[in-house]
């Protein structure tokens, strides 16, 4: 199978509409055979996101240094029972996105056999500077659905994080109840399972 002919369209067009012709879209569990039988590998970068085959875009030094400075900074905060997933999936009804950064309940062994699913997921986190457009629609979507209680967008194009939270989950338009837009003088609250664990200033995490 040919990676190409699964191609969504291009960014900028992404989310916001869908192709007139007919299209198939994959269920979690095709997505897997994929996988397991080699179809897919990890050195292809690509996520499912409702059903879509979607390319992921390659990290740049401004994204690579916010995933890296976010994973420090989850890792100093977190309590036990809990670990920062990087990159790794999240696997949902129709979905499995990798976000940037997730907090998961457990620790990593509890996984051996299973991904995440949102039952295990407190904060998903996406680093998004040509990938905005899809991680503020498509990916907001998918988590907002999922009810994953908070998410947040690094956002490198207007040098700002964007926080979402109280999710509608299932709904015939899923999104998030409250946002907050803070700027590099602001703090973040790290909220974890209805706890408060740490207030981070915005602009240790925007390089």
């Amino acid at each position: 199978m040919a990676l190409a002919s699964l191609a969504p369209p291009v960014e900028k067009d992404y989310g916001a509409t869908v192709p007139e012709y007919p299209i198939f879209r994959l269920s979690v569990e095709q997505y897997h055979t994929m996988i397991q039988s080699g179809v897919l590998t990890e050195d292809d970068p690509i996520e499912l996101l409702e059903g879509w085959l979607v390319t992921k875009m390659p990290q740049d030094a401004p994204h690579l240094f916010s995933s890296q400075v976010l994973q420090d900074i989850l890792r100093d905060v977190l309590p036990s029972g809990w670990f920062v997933n990087i990159q790794g999936p999240v696997t949902t009804a129709d979905s499995e996105p990798e976000p940037d950064a997730a907090v998961i309940r457990g620790n990593r062994r509890d996984y051996l056999k299973q991904k995440p699913g949102p039952q295990d997921t407190a904060l998903v986190v996406e680093v998004a500077d040509a990938t905005l457009r899809r991680d503020r629609n498509l990916k907001k979507r998918i988590y907002a659905a999922a009810g994953i209680p908070i998410y947040w967008i690094i956002n490198l194009v207007d040098n700002q994080l964007e926080v979402f939270s109280q999710p509608s989950g299932a709904a015939a338009r899923p999104d998030y109840a409250e946002q907050q837009i803070l700027g590099p003088e602001e703090k973040v609250a790290v909220v974890i399972d209805g706890r408060t664990l740490a207030h981070i200033p915005v602009k240790e995490l925007l390089p």
